[in-house]
């Protein structure tokens, strides 16, 4: 989930617990934890909402930083025939896992090993022959590139593209950045590990 202007402070702050979001189907799963350009979140409920129903003594357009009900429906984004849901979430502090995972360039041989098992698993499990390696060398070697550049050259689409480094990025290999990404300290030290 991404939040726009003031929201994204509003989020960040801890004011904003509440968002309402116009999608074909649920994006978010209740539970779940999720990195956003507000910090991570974790989502508390999601469920369907009828827009037209909505009021303006209903608390959680406050929740939501919406001055009335009519400025929640102006601010749905998307096709309108699409369901409209309302996502509970909450503000969760402390640092982020994989962001510390991935600043740690020091693999013992437990470590390497547990990394060579798990993206071996991976180029199996791919209906277009192992990638991994090729894709991290890919991203070390032309950083800030856009995914769709960077799919492109492999002969992929972008869409399951992203899905793999998303898979690379939460085994601290990899960092995304605004555009593209970038091979982070652990990436690193497993591609020297491996050598040439």
């Amino acid at each position: 989930m991404l939040f726009a202007g003031s929201d994204r402070d509003g989020v960040a702050e801890g004011k904003i617990t509440v968002a309402y979001r116009r999608w074909a189907e649920p994006r978010v799963v209740e539970g779940r934890i999720y990195r956003t350009n507000a910090g991570r979140i974790s989502i508390d409920s999601i469920k369907q909402v009828n827009p037209d129903l909505i009021t303006d003594t209903d608390p959680d357009v406050a929740l939501a930083d919406r001055q009335n009900a009519k400025d929640v429906r102006r601010r749905l984004r998307g096709d309108d025939s699409q369901p409209t849901f309302l996502i509970r979430f909450h503000l969760v502090e402390g640092p982020d896992p994989r962001e510390q995972l991935a600043s740690d360039a020091t693999l013992s041989a437990e470590d390497l090993a547990d990394l060579r098992e798990r993206l071996a698993r991976f180029d199996q499990a791919s209906n277009h022959g192992p990638w991994t390696t090729e894709t991290l060398r890919l991203i070390q070697s032309t950083p800030a590139t856009r995914a769709g550049d960077l799919a492109a050259s492999l002969g992929r689409d972008t869409a399951p593209f992203k899905l793999d480094v998303r898979k690379l990025k939460n085994l601290g290999l990899t960092y995304s950045l605004e555009v593209g990404y970038r091979i982070s300290p652990r990436g690193a030290a497993y591609l020297n590990a491996l050598g040439n």
